[in-house]
């Protein structure tokens, strides 16, 4: 198995990433593709283990999908983890999942391991259809107060046993290499946000299912790009490139329908923390964006 990941100022979390590969899977291959990083992580890759992993410099910062298609150029094991630079691995746990996607050479398929927090928290990783039947239950009702067989149901990230999805984040993914160049894997139109969105639903259209396998376990540490390029998450950004991907892969129909059942789904948790006396302040800024987003045609960034 190999693993791709793609850096940008990542040094500390892409060295105590290298250190886990190390430990718990020292055999796999390692393919660093840094996107014009100024704090010395291209170095950092150099240096580990006396030069082991494979180190692509982009030359400037072309976005995950980009940095991850050309990091796939250079894999040579049969099957590739898409891994983001702030992953720890906790156990050997992805191997099983990479024997998994060996196996899938006449189905093949994405396969999800379950993501924690550092806290030991799950992280909500895996996703129902967009504009489906699920989404519009949990908007009305919180997935919390469902029966716990129900639950997985709208919140497949909560499953303890594998099961398929619409799609997957992209922080940790599995899959056989030659299904991700088949694939792209991603849409290198997309510079941020909404690529895993993207990649599963055009996965699923042309025969590819993504699966969550919780039986695989990794630590995230989510953000670590993100928040100190935009001082914040880019809520902004991220409702729009949403749109945008819907609107392309599933047409206005569906699309509409997720921007309403989005903005029910905020109202809802606006009301129910203002109730609880808790902070509603992320969902608030998710229904301005939203709402702003709307007035303007969806177009991917």
């Amino acid at each position: 198995m190999a693993f791709v990941t793609v850096t940008h100022n990542s040094r500390a979390h892409l060295t105590r990433f290298l250190e886990t590969v190390g430990s718990c899977l020292p055999a796999a291959q390692v393919v660093v593709v840094d996107c014009a990083s100024t704090d010395g992580s291209a170095q950092a890759a150099r240096d580990w283990e006396g030069g082991r992993a494979t180190v692509k410099e982009a030359g400037s910062n072309v976005g995950l999908g980009r940095g991850t298609n050309l990091g796939i150029e250079a894999v040579d094991r049969p099957v590739t983890v898409i891994a983001n630079p702030d992953l720890e691995l906790l156990d050997a746990s992805l191997s099983g999942l990479a024997t998994e996607a060996e196996r899938d050479a006449e189905a093949p398929r994405i396969l999800a391991p379950l993501v924690l927090n550092p806290d030991g928290s799950r992280q909500d990783t895996a996703h129902p259809a967009p504009g489906s039947p699920a989404l519009f239950a949990a908007a009305l009702v919180p997935p919390a107060v469902f029966p716990h067989r129900l639950r997985p149901v709208v919140e497949p990230w909560q499953s303890d046993r594998s099961r398929r999805v619409a799609w997957a984040v992209g922080c940790c993914l599995v899959a056989r290499t030659d299904t991700l160049r088949r694939l792209g894997p991603f849409d290198e139109r997309i510079f941020l946000y909404a690529e895993d969105t993207e990649l599963g639903l055009r996965a699923a259209a042309q025969g590819v299912q993504t699966w969550f396998w919780p039986a695989a376990r990794v630590r995230h540490h989510r953000a670590h790009s993100t928040a100190p390029a935009f001082g914040r998450e880019n809520i902004e950004l991220l409702a729009r490139q949403r749109r945008a991907v819907l609107q392309e892969r599933l047409g206005t129909a569906r699309r509409r329908l997720d921007d309403a059942i989005q903005l029910a789904t905020f109202a809802d948790r606006i009301l129910l923390k203002m109730l609880a006396r808790r902070s509603n302040d992320r969902e608030r800024a998710q229904l301005k964006a939203l709402w702003q987003a709307r007035r303007e045609p969806p177009r991917l960034a």
